[in-house]
């Protein structure tokens, strides 16, 4: 199994077998003193955006490595996209969702400043968060061999989240709904999947979310923890898609 390093600076869907790829700084540096990758090892090198060279590891430096390919891949995007609107949670619950989600194939995820979130972030905080789940998506799209590397969005209050969302059918994961996740039909519409904090979704946001168009949906019975409500709704949607 070939490990997937990425580099975002890269144009990949250009390239063809035969060619030589580099890479370098951090990345680089991972492969070769961490890893411990050397000349002979297959990996494979991503953009981000889509295309993946598979190949054989030419040379090694410090802070480089080269890469004879021998197969590109290029994967469109999604359609239609996915986004998880993931609440801010106490503890690592939040950054569970996201490493999970990602790993599952989520498109795009935006973290909510819930108003029952205990965790928040304000000032500096808000900008470090986001970098940390950054990170953690990074990682995951690594470890599962995607091609697309989901973005996070600035944090979102509930008021921005009604116009960051616009055109898009929002699903709220609500375990008192009458309707049934596994009963939704798409339409065609890009989807957003918004979870809650532990102490879930306040009835004021269910009525101002609501009221914007959002549909309340449950996944079962049980009632889920917000770090794994998210990537349940996600395997759902992806049968439902046709993605699995």
């Amino acid at each position: 199994m070939s490990h997937l390093y990425l580099d975002e600076t890269l144009d990949l869907a250009a390239v063809a077998p035969g060619a030589t790829v580099a890479l370098s700084g951090d990345e680089a540096r991972h492969a070769v003193t961490v890893s411990r990758v050397r000349p002979g090892e297959r990996i494979a090198i991503g953009d981000g955006r889509g295309a993946l060279v598979h190949g054989v590891v030419s040379s090694t430096g410090t802070r480089e490595l080269e890469l004879t390919v021998d197969e590109v891949l290029v994967e469109e995007p999604a359609s239609p996209r996915i986004t998880l609107v993931q609440a801010l949670a106490k503890g690592d619950r939040d950054e569970l969702a996201v490493q999970a989600a990602t790993e599952l194939g989520v498109d795009a995820i935006v973290p909510w400043a819930a108003s029952r979130s205990v965790s928040r972030w304000e000032g500096p905080k808000a900008e470090k968060g986001r970098a940390r789940w950054s990170t953690i998506v990074r990682e995951a799209v690594k470890q599962s061999m995607r091609a697309w590397l989901p973005p996070v969005a600035p944090v979102a209050t509930t008021a921005q989240l009604v116009e960051r969302l616009d055109g898009q059918r929002v699903l709220l994961l609500e375990p008192a709904a009458t309707a049934s996740l596994t009963d939704l039909r798409t339409d065609g519409r890009d989807l957003a999947l918004v979870v809650g904090p532990e102490g879930g979704i306040s009835p004021a946001e269910l009525e101002r979310l609501t009221v914007a168009g959002a549909e309340p949906v449950r996944l079962g019975a049980s009632v889920l923890r917000t770090s794994t409500a998210g990537p349940a709704a996600i395997v759902v949607l992806n049968a439902a898609l046709g993605r699995w």
